[in-house]
């Protein structure tokens, strides 16, 4: 039955693996995330969850066993953060090439060198060209829902996803969480069905070295060359949010949370001025927005859910015809912006109507402080640069230096 408990994001994360039934979960430790899978080593140990909880090396490794133990036809689940998850690239890689639905949690933690254990998102951002569909996470219920929605989509796609939280502003954060049934859960999200099954009788080659031409099979049966793979796989993540979006509007109508808008609206109906961006940092921008409110500035805030497939469509319907945007990342591609900067421009450039002037923020780098009052400062220097049609000509750090 359903129940409301107070949970962190990781054991929020945990708690969607069990109820998702996962069969296999690779296990290595890394702060923040490490809570993810010390609880579900109890539920395996106790009996709760009937998964092969396998202790790895590293997180290539724990990659590795993901990878196989989907071939084989396992729901297949594991969790990282930070510098483990760039240890896992080679085989992020494999696992989209090879169209297995991992679904892997990720605690954002800045990346090394220096060390920080602290929260941001230059982790998942850096791998944003892998493959794997993306979803952010703006509080600890989403964390829950959010794996499950995962599962489903992924399975339909056949593309892995990873479903990314604030390291300890989320992971190690408790929060009311509401348990969904899991007879629900079961309906909503039935046993994996493998696209295909390893049958000794009928032996198959997976993943081969493969020629640039397109080859015929044993069956006769033209067979696409490597281009022609990255191709389907290009294609299916553009023909991916239209599924993503379908599988939430299914879990609304279940459990009450819709969701099929890939993107978070907030006072937006009559905004002039909008913050857009990802995470927890959307309930700072929602305090600041009712702040400005009070200051008589229409404002408001789209959080953006889904990052990969990029929900361009549903960015521009929301953009379209305000006067100032200020983005806020946390994370940046070095040597020009925030990468979700740079992709906004790219989905309004060439759009008929008026686009708002776009200013750029760094935020909140390795768990530096940013509060209310920090956003409301470059909301006014944003609304200030669209007035003058002189939006900055790069992205501007806040709270530094100091």
């Amino acid at each position: 039955m359903e129940q409301t408990l107070i949970l962190t994001g990781a054991q929020a994360a945990a708690e969607a693996a069990r109820l998702s039934r996962v069969q296999v979960v690779a296990a290595y430790p890394i702060t923040p995330q490490s809570k993810i899978p010390e609880t579900l080593s109890g539920y395996v140990e106790r009996g709760d969850l009937k998964a092969e909880f396998v202790r790895v090396e590293s997180e290539h490794s724990a990659m590795g066993v993901c990878i196989a133990a989907s071939i084989a036809g396992a729901r297949a689940f594991t969790a990282t953060s930070a510098n483990g998850l760039a240890y896992m690239h080679e085989q992020l890689h494999w696992a989209a090439g090879a169209r297995v639905p991992i679904v892997m949690p990720v605690a954002n933690r800045g990346v090394g060198a220096p060390w920080t254990i602290l929260n941001d998102c230059q982790d998942t951002i850096s791998q944003r060209d892998t493959g794997w569909m993306q979803l952010y996470c703006m509080n600890n219920q989403e964390v829950l829902d959010l794996v499950l929605v995962a599962f489903k989509a992924a399975e339909k796609l056949l593309i892995p996803c990873m479903v990314c939280f604030d390291g300890f502003l989320l992971s190690h954060t408790y929060m009311p969480v509401v348990m969904p049934d899991g007879q629900k859960v079961d309906s909503f999200l039935p046993s994996y069905v493998p696209f295909h099954t390893l049958d000794p009788e009928n032996p198959v080659n997976i993943n081969p070295v493969i020629v640039s031409s397109p080859l015929p099979d044993p069956d006769g049966v033209l067979s696409p060359g490597y281009m022609g793979i990255r191709f389907r796989l290009q294609r299916s993540l553009e023909e991916a949010l239209p599924v993503i979006r379908e599988t939430g509007r299914e879990f609304g109508e279940l459990f009450g949370r819709s969701y099929e808008d890939p993107l978070f609206r907030y006072r937006t109906e009559d905004a002039d001025f909008v913050f857009v961006a990802m995470g927890s940092v959307v309930g700072e921008a929602s305090e600041a927005v009712d702040a400005l409110r009070q200051e008589g500035v229409k404002a408001g805030v789209v959080g953006v859910r889904v990052y990969r497939p990029f929900p361009a469509a549903a960015l521009c319907e929301a953009l379209m015809g305000r006067r100032a945007v200020a983005v806020l990342e946390k994370a940046i591609s070095y040597g020009y912006e925030g990468a979700l900067m740079s992709e906004l421009k790219a989905a309004l450039y060439g759009k008929s109507g008026p686009a708002p002037v776009l200013s750029n923020y760094i935020v909140s780098l390795g768990g530096k402080d940013v509060a209310a009052p920090d956003l409301i400062e470059a909301a006014r220097k944003s609304i200030l640069a669209a007035q003058n049609g002189c939006p900055p000509d790069r992205a501007q750090w806040i709270g530094f230096p100091s």
